[in-house]
Protein backbone atom coordinates (compact mmCIF):
# COMPACT_ATOMS: atom_id res chain seq x y z
CA UNK A 1 0.00 0.00 0.00
CA UNK A 2 1.66 3.08 -1.28
CA UNK A 3 2.26 6.23 1.40
CA UNK A 4 0.00 9.38 1.43
CA UNK A 5 2.51 11.20 -0.34
CA UNK A 6 0.22 14.62 0.50
CA UNK A 7 -0.27 14.01 3.79
CA UNK A 8 3.33 13.36 4.19
CA UNK A 9 4.51 16.65 2.39
CA UNK A 10 2.10 18.45 4.33
CA UNK A 11 3.12 17.04 7.50
CA UNK A 12 6.96 18.50 6.89
CA UNK A 13 8.39 22.02 7.49
CA UNK A 14 8.51 24.68 5.31
CA UNK A 15 12.22 24.79 5.29
CA UNK A 16 12.21 21.00 4.58
CA UNK A 17 9.84 21.06 2.05
CA UNK A 18 11.70 24.35 0.01
CA UNK A 19 15.28 22.28 -0.31
CA UNK A 20 13.16 19.13 -1.36
CA UNK A 21 11.77 21.38 -4.07
CA UNK A 22 15.05 22.94 -4.90
CA UNK A 23 17.09 20.11 -4.94
CA UNK A 24 14.06 18.45 -7.80
CA UNK A 25 14.17 21.97 -9.47
CA UNK A 26 18.12 21.39 -10.33
CA UNK A 27 17.17 18.53 -11.81
CA UNK A 28 14.52 19.28 -13.64
CA UNK A 29 14.63 22.88 -15.69
CA UNK A 30 11.17 22.85 -16.77
CA UNK A 31 10.29 22.97 -12.74
CA UNK A 32 13.13 25.51 -12.43
CA UNK A 33 11.61 27.63 -14.94
CA UNK A 34 8.05 27.40 -13.33
CA UNK A 35 9.01 28.12 -9.93
CA UNK A 36 11.30 31.12 -11.34
CA UNK A 37 8.52 32.70 -13.02
CA UNK A 38 6.15 31.93 -9.94
CA UNK A 39 8.85 33.79 -7.66
CA UNK A 40 9.22 36.64 -9.98
CA UNK A 41 5.69 37.44 -10.38
CA UNK A 42 5.38 37.39 -6.88
CA UNK A 43 8.50 39.86 -6.15
CA UNK A 44 6.52 41.99 -8.91
CA UNK A 45 2.75 42.19 -7.41
CA UNK A 46 4.25 43.64 -4.03
CA UNK A 47 6.62 46.02 -5.16
CA UNK A 48 4.88 48.26 -7.19
CA UNK A 49 7.21 50.80 -9.21
CA UNK A 50 6.59 54.17 -7.56
CA UNK A 51 7.80 53.26 -4.19
CA UNK A 52 11.35 51.68 -5.18
CA UNK A 53 14.27 53.94 -4.10
CA UNK A 54 17.19 54.28 -6.66
CA UNK A 55 19.30 52.23 -4.10
CA UNK A 56 17.17 49.11 -4.32
CA UNK A 57 17.43 49.03 -8.18
CA UNK A 58 19.86 46.27 -8.11
CA UNK A 59 17.12 43.83 -7.04
CA UNK A 60 15.97 43.81 -10.44
CA UNK A 61 18.99 41.91 -11.55
CA UNK A 62 18.31 38.57 -10.32
CA UNK A 63 15.03 39.49 -12.21
CA UNK A 64 16.70 40.71 -15.62
CA UNK A 65 19.03 38.00 -15.06
CA UNK A 66 16.08 34.93 -14.77
CA UNK A 67 14.04 36.39 -17.64
CA UNK A 68 17.64 36.70 -20.01
CA UNK A 69 17.80 32.93 -19.25
CA UNK A 70 14.19 32.04 -19.86
CA UNK A 71 14.10 34.07 -23.05
CA UNK A 72 17.71 31.97 -24.48
CA UNK A 73 15.87 29.13 -23.14
CA UNK A 74 13.04 29.80 -25.75
CA UNK A 75 10.36 29.48 -23.00
CA UNK A 76 6.83 29.30 -24.60
CA UNK A 77 5.92 31.77 -21.34
CA UNK A 78 4.77 34.87 -21.76
CA UNK A 79 7.45 37.30 -20.25
CA UNK A 80 6.32 40.32 -22.37
CA UNK A 81 3.90 41.53 -19.33
CA UNK A 82 6.74 40.79 -16.72
CA UNK A 83 9.67 42.41 -18.77
CA UNK A 84 7.33 45.35 -19.27
CA UNK A 85 6.89 45.79 -15.46
CA UNK A 86 10.66 45.08 -14.97
CA UNK A 87 11.59 47.82 -17.37
CA UNK A 88 8.96 50.43 -15.69
CA UNK A 89 9.87 49.71 -12.37
CA UNK A 90 13.73 50.42 -12.96
CA UNK A 91 12.96 53.63 -14.75
CA UNK A 92 10.63 55.04 -11.94
CA UNK A 93 13.90 54.17 -9.74
CA UNK A 94 16.28 55.81 -12.15
CA UNK A 95 14.41 59.16 -12.24
CA UNK A 96 15.46 61.57 -15.05
CA UNK A 97 19.10 61.87 -13.80
CA UNK A 98 20.14 58.05 -13.19
CA UNK A 99 23.49 56.81 -12.04
CA UNK A 100 25.67 54.97 -15.04
CA UNK A 101 24.75 51.53 -13.08
CA UNK A 102 21.23 52.23 -13.05
CA UNK A 103 20.90 53.49 -16.71
CA UNK A 104 22.93 50.30 -17.65
CA UNK A 105 20.35 48.40 -15.90
CA UNK A 106 17.50 50.21 -17.63
CA UNK A 107 19.22 49.42 -21.26
CA UNK A 108 19.32 45.86 -20.34
CA UNK A 109 15.92 45.65 -19.17
CA UNK A 110 14.26 47.33 -22.61
CA UNK A 111 16.73 45.15 -24.55
CA UNK A 112 14.77 42.03 -22.30
CA UNK A 113 11.62 43.66 -23.51
CA UNK A 114 12.20 43.91 -26.75
CA UNK A 115 12.99 39.81 -27.30
CA UNK A 116 9.55 39.10 -25.35
CA UNK A 117 7.46 41.39 -27.11
CA UNK A 118 8.98 39.53 -30.34
CA UNK A 119 8.02 36.70 -28.90
CA UNK A 120 4.51 37.65 -27.46
CA UNK A 121 3.62 40.78 -28.93
CA UNK A 122 1.38 42.77 -26.70
CA UNK A 123 -1.30 45.09 -28.30
CA UNK A 124 0.40 47.76 -30.37
CA UNK A 125 -1.32 50.89 -29.92
CA UNK A 126 -0.56 50.50 -26.39
CA UNK A 127 3.22 49.05 -27.10
CA UNK A 128 3.62 52.24 -29.24
CA UNK A 129 2.14 54.95 -26.54
CA UNK A 130 4.50 53.76 -24.35
CA UNK A 131 7.75 53.59 -27.32
CA UNK A 132 6.76 57.37 -27.65
CA UNK A 133 6.68 58.27 -24.05
CA UNK A 134 10.33 56.31 -23.57
CA UNK A 135 11.55 58.34 -26.89
CA UNK A 136 10.31 61.82 -25.23
CA UNK A 137 10.48 61.56 -21.56
CA UNK A 138 13.85 62.01 -19.86
CA UNK A 139 15.91 59.46 -18.36
CA UNK A 140 15.22 56.73 -20.96
CA UNK A 141 18.30 55.30 -22.49
CA UNK A 142 18.09 55.62 -26.45
CA UNK A 143 15.46 53.10 -27.87
CA UNK A 144 15.62 52.08 -31.62
CA UNK A 145 11.98 51.63 -33.37
CA UNK A 146 14.06 48.56 -35.39
CA UNK A 147 13.77 46.88 -32.13
CA UNK A 148 10.42 46.94 -31.75
CA UNK A 149 8.93 47.17 -35.10
CA UNK A 150 8.42 43.09 -35.06
CA UNK A 151 5.38 43.44 -32.11
CA UNK A 152 4.35 47.53 -33.67
CA UNK A 153 3.38 45.74 -36.68
CA UNK A 154 1.46 47.89 -39.17
CA UNK A 155 -0.82 49.42 -36.71
CA UNK A 156 1.73 50.07 -33.98
CA UNK A 157 3.80 51.80 -36.86
CA UNK A 158 1.31 53.86 -38.08
CA UNK A 159 0.36 54.89 -34.90
CA UNK A 160 3.98 56.41 -34.70
CA UNK A 161 4.27 57.70 -37.80
CA UNK A 162 0.92 59.78 -37.57
CA UNK A 163 2.38 61.39 -33.67
CA UNK A 164 5.66 62.18 -35.13
CA UNK A 165 4.22 63.50 -38.52
CA UNK A 166 1.87 66.14 -36.06
CA UNK A 167 5.21 66.98 -33.79
CA UNK A 168 7.12 67.61 -36.82
CA UNK A 169 4.41 69.82 -38.06
CA UNK A 170 4.59 71.96 -35.08
CA UNK A 171 8.16 72.28 -35.27
CA UNK A 172 9.16 69.77 -32.44
CA UNK A 173 12.97 69.33 -34.15
CA UNK A 174 12.94 66.34 -31.28
CA UNK A 175 11.15 64.17 -33.91
CA UNK A 176 13.25 64.05 -36.28
CA UNK A 177 15.61 61.22 -35.59
CA UNK A 178 12.30 59.41 -34.85
CA UNK A 179 10.90 60.24 -38.22
CA UNK A 180 14.05 59.03 -39.73
CA UNK A 181 13.72 55.64 -38.13
CA UNK A 182 9.98 55.76 -39.02
CA UNK A 183 11.06 55.56 -42.86
CA UNK A 184 13.80 53.41 -42.86
CA UNK A 185 11.88 50.60 -41.27
CA UNK A 186 8.72 51.11 -43.45
CA UNK A 187 11.25 50.92 -46.29
CA UNK A 188 10.26 54.65 -47.48
CA UNK A 189 13.40 55.47 -49.15
CA UNK A 190 12.12 58.86 -50.31
CA UNK A 191 10.60 59.83 -47.13
CA UNK A 192 14.05 58.77 -45.28
CA UNK A 193 16.38 61.03 -48.15
CA UNK A 194 13.54 63.95 -47.73
CA UNK A 195 14.50 63.69 -43.93
CA UNK A 196 18.58 63.98 -44.35
CA UNK A 197 18.59 66.37 -47.59
CA UNK A 198 16.75 68.96 -45.15
CA UNK A 199 19.16 68.58 -42.42
CA UNK A 200 22.10 71.05 -42.34
CA UNK A 201 25.12 69.19 -44.32
CA UNK A 202 27.73 67.34 -42.42
CA UNK A 203 29.52 63.89 -42.64
CA UNK A 204 27.20 61.85 -40.34
CA UNK A 205 23.60 62.88 -42.49
CA UNK A 206 26.38 62.22 -46.21
CA UNK A 207 26.63 58.43 -44.67
CA UNK A 208 22.88 58.01 -43.83
CA UNK A 209 21.96 59.23 -47.61
CA UNK A 210 24.60 56.59 -48.99
CA UNK A 211 23.29 53.88 -47.02
CA UNK A 212 19.92 54.68 -47.48
CA UNK A 213 20.37 54.55 -51.73
CA UNK A 214 22.20 51.20 -51.47
CA UNK A 215 19.62 49.91 -48.95
CA UNK A 216 17.51 50.96 -52.08
CA UNK A 217 19.47 49.05 -54.64
CA UNK A 218 20.53 52.54 -55.59
CA UNK A 219 23.91 51.71 -55.93
CA UNK A 220 25.22 53.98 -58.56
CA UNK A 221 23.36 57.09 -56.55
CA UNK A 222 25.33 56.13 -53.77
CA UNK A 223 28.51 55.38 -54.60
CA UNK A 224 28.23 59.14 -56.51
CA UNK A 225 27.04 60.75 -53.57
CA UNK A 226 30.51 58.95 -51.07
CA UNK A 227 32.61 59.97 -54.38
CA UNK A 228 31.37 63.37 -53.75
CA UNK A 229 31.16 63.71 -50.15
CA UNK A 230 35.15 62.80 -50.35
CA UNK A 231 35.80 65.15 -53.20
CA UNK A 232 34.41 67.79 -51.04
CA UNK A 233 36.84 66.82 -47.65
CA UNK A 234 40.18 68.01 -47.33
CA UNK A 235 42.93 66.48 -44.85
CA UNK A 236 42.09 65.45 -42.04
CA UNK A 237 38.16 65.95 -43.05
CA UNK A 238 39.38 63.54 -45.46
CA UNK A 239 41.24 60.53 -43.46
CA UNK A 240 37.87 60.78 -41.14
CA UNK A 241 35.26 59.79 -43.29
CA UNK A 242 37.41 56.75 -44.76
CA UNK A 243 38.21 56.32 -41.34
CA UNK A 244 34.50 56.08 -40.23
CA UNK A 245 33.68 53.97 -43.38
CA UNK A 246 36.18 51.71 -42.37
CA UNK A 247 35.01 51.42 -38.54
CA UNK A 248 31.51 50.52 -39.42
CA UNK A 249 33.06 48.33 -41.91
CA UNK A 250 34.31 46.25 -39.09
CA UNK A 251 31.18 46.48 -37.16
CA UNK A 252 28.53 45.24 -39.72
CA UNK A 253 29.53 43.08 -42.72
CA UNK A 254 26.81 45.05 -44.81
CA UNK A 255 29.12 48.19 -45.10
CA UNK A 256 31.77 46.51 -46.18
CA UNK A 257 30.12 46.81 -49.80
CA UNK A 258 29.96 50.79 -49.13
CA UNK A 259 33.43 51.03 -48.07
CA UNK A 260 34.80 49.18 -51.13
CA UNK A 261 32.77 51.10 -53.56
CA UNK A 262 34.30 53.79 -51.83
CA UNK A 263 37.88 53.31 -52.07
CA UNK A 264 37.38 51.72 -55.83
CA UNK A 265 36.04 55.82 -56.51
CA UNK A 266 39.33 56.49 -54.66
CA UNK A 267 41.31 54.68 -56.64
CA UNK A 268 42.68 52.08 -54.29
CA UNK A 269 41.84 48.99 -54.93
CA UNK A 270 44.55 47.43 -53.13
CA UNK A 271 42.94 48.24 -49.83
CA UNK A 272 39.55 47.20 -51.34
CA UNK A 273 40.57 43.81 -51.65
CA UNK A 274 41.86 42.85 -48.42
CA UNK A 275 38.23 44.13 -47.16
CA UNK A 276 36.15 42.01 -50.14
CA UNK A 277 35.95 38.85 -47.93
CA UNK A 278 32.93 40.51 -45.74
CA UNK A 279 31.39 41.79 -48.88
CA UNK A 280 28.44 40.41 -51.42
CA UNK A 281 29.70 38.00 -53.84
CA UNK A 282 28.64 40.04 -57.05
CA UNK A 283 30.94 42.75 -55.72
CA UNK A 284 33.74 40.71 -54.82
CA UNK A 285 33.12 39.08 -58.59
CA UNK A 286 33.71 43.33 -59.46
CA UNK A 287 36.48 43.52 -57.73
CA UNK A 288 38.18 39.98 -59.29
CA UNK A 289 38.03 41.95 -62.46
CA UNK A 290 40.72 44.47 -61.35
CA UNK A 291 42.88 42.05 -59.61
CA UNK A 292 43.14 38.78 -61.74
CA UNK A 293 45.93 40.44 -64.07
CA UNK A 294 48.68 40.23 -61.42
CA UNK A 295 47.35 38.34 -58.50
CA UNK A 296 45.75 34.74 -60.09
CA UNK A 297 45.66 32.82 -57.09
CA UNK A 298 43.70 35.60 -55.28
CA UNK A 299 40.74 35.87 -57.34
CA UNK A 300 40.24 31.57 -58.50
CA UNK A 301 38.19 31.11 -54.53
CA UNK A 302 35.95 33.92 -55.84
CA UNK A 303 35.44 32.36 -59.39
CA UNK A 304 34.93 29.03 -58.01
CA UNK A 305 31.60 30.40 -55.99
CA UNK A 306 30.19 32.07 -58.88
CA UNK A 307 30.42 29.04 -60.68
CA UNK A 308 28.63 27.00 -57.99
CA UNK A 309 26.24 29.62 -57.59
CA UNK A 310 25.08 29.36 -61.37
CA UNK A 311 25.14 25.71 -61.25
CA UNK A 312 22.35 26.31 -58.28
CA UNK A 313 20.37 27.90 -60.84
CA UNK A 314 19.40 24.60 -62.62
CA UNK A 315 18.78 26.59 -66.02
CA UNK A 316 20.58 26.33 -69.66
CA UNK A 317 21.97 30.11 -68.85
CA UNK A 318 23.42 29.32 -65.57
CA UNK A 319 24.83 26.09 -67.13
CA UNK A 320 26.23 28.27 -69.89
CA UNK A 321 27.91 31.17 -67.38
CA UNK A 322 28.86 28.32 -65.61
CA UNK A 323 31.09 26.79 -68.38
CA UNK A 324 32.89 30.37 -69.46
CA UNK A 325 33.85 30.75 -66.12
CA UNK A 326 35.48 27.42 -65.93
CA UNK A 327 37.59 28.28 -68.78
CA UNK A 328 38.65 31.55 -67.24
CA UNK A 329 39.13 29.27 -63.83
CA UNK A 330 41.60 26.71 -66.31
CA UNK A 331 43.31 30.10 -67.36
CA UNK A 332 43.94 31.16 -63.97
CA UNK A 333 45.45 28.32 -62.65
CA UNK A 334 47.77 27.68 -65.30
CA UNK A 335 49.07 31.03 -64.93
CA UNK A 336 49.18 30.82 -61.35
CA UNK A 337 51.23 27.51 -61.95
CA UNK A 338 48.29 25.27 -60.53
CA UNK A 339 46.98 23.21 -63.44
CA UNK A 340 46.86 19.85 -61.59
CA UNK A 341 45.14 21.36 -59.16
CA UNK A 342 42.13 22.95 -61.51
CA UNK A 343 42.38 19.08 -62.61
CA UNK A 344 41.40 18.04 -59.32
CA UNK A 345 39.04 20.77 -58.96
CA UNK A 346 36.92 20.00 -61.87
CA UNK A 347 36.92 16.51 -61.77
CA UNK A 348 35.14 16.94 -58.00
CA UNK A 349 32.90 19.21 -59.30
CA UNK A 350 31.84 17.00 -62.39
CA UNK A 351 31.34 14.33 -60.10
CA UNK A 352 29.15 15.95 -57.95
CA UNK A 353 26.76 17.14 -60.68
CA UNK A 354 27.19 13.95 -62.69
CA UNK A 355 23.60 13.67 -63.06
CA UNK A 356 23.08 17.34 -64.67
CA UNK A 357 23.65 16.24 -68.18
CA UNK A 358 23.03 19.37 -69.42
CA UNK A 359 26.04 21.08 -68.02
CA UNK A 360 28.18 18.71 -69.17
CA UNK A 361 27.52 19.19 -72.37
CA UNK A 362 27.96 23.20 -71.90
CA UNK A 363 31.31 22.01 -70.57
CA UNK A 364 31.86 19.86 -73.58
CA UNK A 365 30.95 22.55 -75.32
CA UNK A 366 33.35 24.87 -73.92
CA UNK A 367 35.72 22.99 -74.88
CA UNK A 368 37.21 21.53 -71.69
CA UNK A 369 38.04 17.82 -71.31
CA UNK A 370 35.64 16.01 -68.71
CA UNK A 371 37.48 13.76 -65.98
CA UNK A 372 37.22 10.20 -67.72
CA UNK A 373 35.18 8.79 -64.47
CA UNK A 374 32.45 11.46 -65.88
CA UNK A 375 32.41 10.78 -69.68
Amino acid sequence: MSPDLRAYLRSLDAATLAELLAEQAERDPRLRRELELRALADADEYAPPEIIPLDETAKAAPILDTLRRLLDAGSPADLTPLARRTVDRIAAAAGPHADPAVAAELRRAVALYARACATHPPDPGELADWFLRTRFEPGWPEIELADFAQALGDKGIRKIRSTVDEMLADGAEAAQALAEEVAEVTGDVDALLSLLAAKPPGLETSLKIVRALRAAGRHTEAIAHAAQVLAHEKGHERDAALALLRERAERDPAAADELVRVLLTENQPDEAWRIAEHCSLDLRLELAGYREADHPVDVIPVYRMHVERLITQKDASGYRQAALHLRKLRTLHKRADKAEEFSSYLAELMETHKRKTRLLAEVRNARIALPKAVN
